[in-house]
């Protein structure tokens, strides 16, 4: 190697290492100080209060679905658990009012379990249906629809044994249904 090139590479080995040290190094998902997850108009008052209580879990999961969304309902799973004491969370989002939406099956165990998320087209019932299953520590999905209003969804979560569901839920009011 050439005394030169040798140089070269000291010099450009130097200019990266000083990019790197003023950089920013935190993306706007990972930044803690970013704004709220915006509420849709049709959020019930226990979403809001679900929000309110759990801002970075809402701020995680609608990162998941992408830029743009609205938090339209958070609902502890079971259902009936006391939030605090839930084992999955199923968030839905709206985008441009009702023309798309996102919903995931966040885990609050902490520990893989199998899990499924489906979100359908609500017209023609059924016509298409986007699903995401497996085995996941963090969250099931994103999952999406063109057509959220009264698109029906369901979310599972098996045991730790992975042979019974601890969570079987199904629902046409993730997003905004008259």
């Amino acid at each position: 190697m050439t005394m030169r090139r040798s140089v070269r590479i000291a010099v450009a080995a130097a200019s990266v290492a000083t990019f790197g040290l003023v950089a920013p190094q935190a993306s706007a998902a990972e930044d803690p100080t970013a704004s709220a997850v915006k509420l849709s108009a049709g959020a019930s008052d226990e979403t809001r209060a679900l929000a309110e209580a759990n801002p970075e879990a809402v701020k995680r999961a609608a990162n998941v679905c992408g830029a743009g969304y609205d938090l339209e309902r958070g609902i502890p799973l079971p259902v009936g658990t006391d939030p605090r004491m839930r084992l999955a969370t199923l968030f839905s989002y709206t985008k441009g009012g009702n023309d798309s939406g996102c919903v995931i099956l966040d885990n609050n165990l902490g520990v893989a379990r199998k899990m499924s998320i489906k979100v359908c087209a609500s017209l023609p019932p059924g016509a298409h249906c986007q699903t995401d299953s497996g085995k996941f520590s963090q969250y099931a999905g994103p999952v999406y629809t063109d057509e959220p209003v009264c698109a029906p969804v369901t979310a599972t979560m098996a045991d730790a044994a992975g042979t019974s569901l601890v969570i079987n839920y199904k629902t046409e009011y993730a997003f905004l249904c008259d």
